[in-house]
């Protein structure tokens, strides 16, 4: 049978690709195997640029990068089905997110942009691609976002508890799965990593905190935690969602240039304020929306910073915090086994989107499919 699927995702760090084999069955998802590669550093050096300066990405920059991207996400799945000797017979197709550079579904004209040419990557591999997840859903008027709720809820729930998986990457969105038939709802609560890697990287010329040790090393500033939390974001009701266009570098010196003792802030305590604010901004959002949470698990590039997950089991006392490593699936790789699902929904004609999380007007297939 052909029952193997392969996700492919690169998130708002745009540091590479997490490549996944899955074994998808009506039940379960078994990780096959598993594969991280690293764009190239012009390449990352551009789409950063391309991201974070839109009006300097002409039409001929779009289109080289869009076609650069597919190569990468094409050579990433040839590794890994080569280092893993994967049986390609049994795969029926691959699921790609592709790499978000713009994502704006409440402008006058609401619209995401995720560029890597599927053509590419179904022609380098000879293997069915599905891609283009989120624009269905904003034709629909949903947020386009976030999509992975909808595989949280078809592997990560429980009957008998009530259950939130958060996922920590650039952002940080949950997904709540109440126990029985509860209504599942989800929606990003605000930066996840995203402002911790800009800051590290302004100040000590690192990509991340890793373990959040620098973090650790600096103190809270109360007046500046209460400057950040002051945004209207974190006050609208779901349902919502945000990317680096919002919750950026700008947005950060806004808010520190507002406060009286900005002087006085060490940068290892404006590190160790916006851990606290990630922490801080998803348990204020559990608590206002999802009060009944007994368990909370934890998945994305954020289980592995210490610090933050630290201040984030003091914010949920009372709340189990754990990595989904011990549901079935390693944090890692939540979002690439994403893609791959709904992959197979789309191939079998299923809904792939949750309207009760996105705010579109009715469930509806995602993608497009390329053979």
């Amino acid at each position: 049978m052909k029952n193997h699927y392969v996700g492919l995702m690169s998130g708002t760090s745009m540091d590479g690709i997490d490549a996944g084999l899955f074994e998808i069955e009506e039940k379960g998802c078994n990780t096959v195997a598993v594969l991280s590669s690293k764009y190239p550093p012009a390449l990352r050096s551009e789409l950063l640029r391309a991201s974070r300066n839109p009006g300097g990405c002409d039409l001929d920059t779009l289109g080289r990068l869009d076609n650069w991207v597919g190569e990468c996400f094409m050579q990433a799945t040839e590794q890994l089905i080569g280092q893993n000797s994967a049986d390609r017979s049994r795969i029926r197709a691959i699921g790609s997110h592709g790499q978000t550079l713009r994502h704006q579904p409440r402008s006058e004209r609401p619209f995401t942009l995720q560029i890597g040419d599927p053509n590419i990557i179904a022609a380098g591999t000879g293997i069915t691609t599905v891609a283009d997840f989120r624009r269905r859903d904003i034709a629909l008027g949903g947020e386009g976002a976030p999509l992975a709720t909808a595989f949280h809820k078809w592997f990560l729930s429980d009957p008998n508890e009530n259950r939130l998986v958060l996922n920590i990457g650039g952002i940080a969105n949950i997904t709540v799965v109440p126990a029985a038939d509860g209504k599942v709802f989800g929606f990003d609560t605000g930066p996840g990593n995203s402002l911790l890697d800009l800051w590290i990287q302004s100040r000590k010329a690192r990509d991340y905190d890793n373990g959040g040790r620098w973090a650790h090393s600096g103190q809270v500033s109360d007046e500046l935690l209460n400057a950040l939390l002051d945004d209207p974001y974190f006050r609208s009701p779901p349902p919502k969602s945000t990317g680096f266009e919002y919750f950026n570098m700008h947005w950060l010196q806004e808010r520190l240039a507002a406060i009286s003792r900005v002087e006085s802030l060490r940068d290892e305590d404006v590190q160790a304020t916006l851990t606290l604010l990630t922490a801080r901004s998803i348990a204020d959002a559990v608590v206002q929306h999802a009060p009944e949470s007994r368990r909370v698990l934890v998945c994305g590039g954020g289980v592995h910073n210490s610090t933050l997950m630290r201040r984030l089991k003091e914010q949920l006392s009372g709340v189990a915090v754990e990595s989904t490593a011990g549901y079935g699936i390693d944090p890692d790789w939540v979002e690439a086994g994403t893609f791959a699902w709904l992959a197979k929904r789309c191939l079998d004609r299923e809904p792939g989107n949750l309207p009760g999380v996105t705010g579109a007007s009715r469930e509806t297939v995602l993608g497009g499919v390329y053979f």
